[in-house]
């Protein structure tokens, strides 16, 4: 098949770098170099943008290899071929139109290629920059062992100068083994790279309304299931050192230092993951609703919001548009945080009997998944995107003492969370849970107004009431994003505030520029933080991002 070009393009200067540019940016409407195009998958809020390259806007045409005086008008399901009307061969084969294969099968893998750019090819650029950060400490940790020794026993100076100068052949022999290692994960994973840029390369390339047959023809040549992250296969390096001192195991130290595997090489969310200064609106959405209490991310387009005013849940759209109304979820005085979406987009809700309901996102089915007994109610709920589990808190209305029921994605009890370490009572009205990445349990307690955390375990591990402590919060919608930290809305604030996983305050995020905020929800895909308030304003936040790889294409 013929080259995807039939003419040159004019030459264009990048948007951001002013270097030449070989690509565009349909959503954006900018020029793009290569490597600005790489940030520009890498960056959360245009990830989803569709880049094609430059020449892509220039006319061809493609013509059947078989019968060349005609073009190709069909695409053949059964043989994953494109075909002419002279091509007898498919006549009793399942057929379609070429455009509207080439259409459905490039929404199709849309996705897959999105994944790719954002999560695969991002986080291998990691990978690599944690080797080579292994590479450099292996070459301070090589190099320096008598200064480590030294420290460790003064007395014995002058054996460890004796040791290492009988042992230098050995150091030499550990330091290459080492660095062979990781420079071989290197090349493996500069492979991996560039296997995975040279799909996507290609992706972009052949995804020509031109010249459809060429796209369709390499997805089937090269599927994009084959591409997945490198991670499992990386082992972390790391010199390891004894640390026992007396002259015995001063000499068997050096002797002893092994090279060891500590286990699969993973890219932590802190290395990929920062906090922005400020954060920024992403958007702002009117809704139909008075006062919400509080609000589920089904996806990045539809959320579900409560309205008191009707005692109804409302699945709404990016534009404010009502799509279902669920008339039978409890919003009464208390059951604020009153439904959670688990990880395949179900509805999971307390219904007005105060028993846990699922409505199905696929048939919007509903069934009851737990039944409850007064005189213990339910409050608020919550399914983990981590282990799938469900939370929810409940209030005894007789005593007036609160507790957290685990149960797992079936409904079946698994644990309660009731008492501190000293037998105490630690829950009053619990409004709002959710659970953070390390699996601490995180009630919004406004009857004891605090945020109260347990380990996953039930062991109490702190209770946060605002800053500087003991100042006073009135906690109500809380959150946890992708580096641990707990939001939280502060009725008597009127904030929303930031601390981290063990407790301590980091900052205040949103103050003023929303009139009290009331709910929050963290959407795990795009990173952006919803936050409903009582004046029926939807505001979506960014305050993290990823952070900035340099030269990305570089080895």
């Amino acid at each position: 098949m013929g080259s995807i070009f039939s003419k040159r393009c004019d030459i264009r200067q990048c948007s951001k770098c002013q270097k030449s540019t070989e690509f565009y940016c349909n959503t954006c409407k900018r020029n793009l170099c290569l490597k600005c195009k790489e940030r520009h998958f890498f960056d959360l809020d245009t990830v989803n943008h569709d880049v094609v390259i430059n020449q892509e806007k220039c006319e061809t045409c493609e013509t059947c290899e078989i019968h060349p005086d005609r073009f190709y008008e069909t695409f053949c399901h059964s043989c994953k071929l494109p075909a002419c009307f002279q091509c007898t061969e498919h006549r009793n084969h399942r057929l379609a139109d070429i455009i509207t294969s080439y259409k459905s099968k490039r929404q199709q893998h849309n996705e897959i290629i999105c994944n790719i750019r954002s999560e695969t090819l991002y986080n291998s650029h990691c990978l690599l920059a944690g080797i080579k950060n292994d590479i450099q400490k292996s070459h301070r940790g090589i190099f320096n062992p008598q200064s480590e020794m030294s420290t460790k026993a003064k007395k014995i100076k002058d054996l460890t100068d004796t040791v290492i100068c009988d042992n230098n052949k050995l150091l030499i022999t550990i330091k290459c083994s080492m660095i062979h290692r990781l420079q071989q994960q290197i090349r493996n994973i500069n492979k991996h790279i560039g296997s995975i840029e040279n799909f996507e390369h290609n992706f972009i390339k052949s995804a020509n309304r031109y010249r459809p047959i060429e796209f369709l023809l390499f997805l089937k040549k090269y599927p994009c299931t084959e591409y997945k992250s490198i991670a499992s296969s990386l082992k972390k390096t790391l010199l390891s050192m004894t640390e026992k001192i007396n002259k015995e195991n001063m000499i068997r130290l050096l002797c002893e230092i092994q090279i060891i595997e500590t286990g699969q090489r993973q890219v932590r969310n802190e290395c990929l993951f920062k906090l922005m200064s400020t954060p920024v609106l992403h958007k702002s959405i009117e809704v139909s609703v008075t006062g919400a209490w509080h609000i589920s991310c089904v996806n990045s387009e539809q959320v579900w919001i409560s309205d008191p005013s009707i005692n109804d849940c409302i699945l709404t759209n990016k534009k404010g548009k009502s799509l279902q109304r669920l008339i039978d979820i409890s919003l009464d005085t208390f059951s604020y945080g009153a439904h959670t979406v688990n990880i395949t987009g179900d509805l999971i809700y307390i219904d007005k009997g105060y028993n846990i309901k699922k409505l199905s996102y696929n048939d919007r089915k509903k069934f009851t998944l737990i039944k409850t007994k007064a005189p213990w109610r339910p409050f608020c709920v919550y399914s983990s995107p981590f282990t799938a589990d469900l939370l929810v808190g409940m209030m005894n209305t007789d005593t007036e003492t609160g507790k957290v029921n685990r149960y797992n994605n079936t409904g079946q009890h698994i644990q309660t969370i009731q008492y501190g370490n000293t037998g105490q009572e630690m829950y009053s009205e619990p409004r709002y849970i959710t659970e953070n990445r390390n699996g601490d349990v995180i009630v919004s307690d406004f009857g004891s107004d605090a945020v109260v955390v347990t380990e996953y375990g039930g062991r109490h591990r702190f209770s946060y009431t605002g800053h500087p402590s003991g100042s006073g919060l009135s906690p109500l919608g809380i959150c946890t994003d992708a580096l641990s930290h707990i939001i939280v809305c502060g009725f008597k604030t009127r904030t929303v505030q930031m601390i981290d996983k063990n407790g301590n305050f980091l900052k205040i995020i949103l103050k003023g520029q929303i009139d009290e905020p009331l709910s929050l929800c963290y959407d795990w895909k795009t990173h952006l933080l919803w936050v409903e308030s009582w004046n029926d304003k939807v505001c979506i936040y960014r305050y993290i991002n990823k952070h900035v790889i340099d030269n990305p294409t570089d080895e």
